[in-house]
């Protein structure tokens, strides 16, 4: 039984907490919200005090965080309360420098580090079916993986440090100029008199598949579980989706990289997050595109 420090109880942090209960070990949490402590006390995860008591003995710490700002500022927090050689993950989506800082940060005190953002949404965290994108050294990864396979299914290293954190801002890039791409080919079929589930039914099984259209479809009937069928409700919310695709953008400019399609995309989700609520699931672009909200 290993005892691991959790730090970030939110949607995705609780249910990954809990499947550490369930994998069997000593599962020492924190959250500055109390409602979300509660939700993690139920599913058997102990609750600390603080950040700081949730680290003490702890030989992996794990945090899921908002962003790069929070992750700094709860690193060098604990790293002085933690035991050199303990292991560090961070699986908050962040950018790449505070990333790579926060790798610094652990090294100067004697630890290792990992950057594992996933993919995989609330359904996968409660699932245990994550994806991990995994930045950091060979030594660490060998020791980091068995615990990310407890609340993952697919656990990919990417390379040194802070290219889990590249390997997801390309990877959500893609999401979201795809799922703009697939509204905008439905809003012209609708225009063109085409039903759903005809463009749904040849698209799918010709070259404009994808996972935007075949998983997570933004209409309507042909993908019965996507959040088009539960009045857009977010599965990802489209305020994470413009927190993604800005950190892109943000990454794209410091390494002088071309990429014109993710900064239209980049504009349009944060149009669509001024005009309808942030918290809509990031599908419900189409209805922007529809010159509508929220339908």
């Amino acid at each position: 039984m290993t005892v691991i420090a959790f730090i970030g109880l939110g949607n995705m942090g609780g249910p990954m907490a809990g499947n550490l209960v369930k994998a069997g070990h000593d599962v020492r949490a924190f959250d500055l919200s109390q409602a979300s402590q509660d939700a993690a006390a139920e599913l058997g995860v102990g609750i600390a005090g603080s950040a700081r008591q949730a680290v003490d003995e702890a030989e992996i710490v794990v945090t899921m965080l908002p962003a790069g700002k929070h992750v700094l500022a709860v690193w060098e927090d604990i790293l002085p309360a933690v035991k050199p050689g303990t292991l560090l993950i961070d699986s908050s989506t962040i950018d790449v420098a505070s990333a790579r800082r926060v790798h610094a940060l652990a090294a100067e005190r004697g630890c290792l580090s990992l950057d594992a953002p996933v993919s995989g949404g609330v359904g996968g965290a409660k699932a245990a079916s994550l994806t991990f994108m995994v930045g950091g050294s060979e030594e660490a990864f060998a020791l980091g993986e068995p615990i990310l396979a407890r609340m993952g299914r697919r656990i990919v290293h990417c390379g040194g440090a802070g290219n889990g954190q590249a390997a997801k801002i390309c990877n959500n890039m893609i999401l979201g100029i795809s799922m703009l791409a697939v509204s905008e080919a439905f809003v012209l079929g609708e225009k063109l008199g085409l039903s759903h589930q005809a463009l749904y039914d040849v698209a799918s099984t010709s070259s404009g598949q994808c996972w935007s259209l075949t998983t997570y479809c933004p209409v309507p009937g042909p993908v019965p579980n996507s959040p088009a069928n539960n009045g857009y409700k977010a599965g990802f919310a489209s305020a994470l989706m413009l927190k993604d695709m800005k950190l892109s953008q943000e990454a794209a400019q410091a390494v002088n990289a071309s990429t014109p399609l993710g900064a239209a995309a980049a504009q349009l989700y944060g149009l669509h997050n001024a005009l309808a609520d942030g918290g809509a699931d990031f599908s419900d672009i189409i209805n922007m595109l529809r010159g509508r909200s929220g339908a």
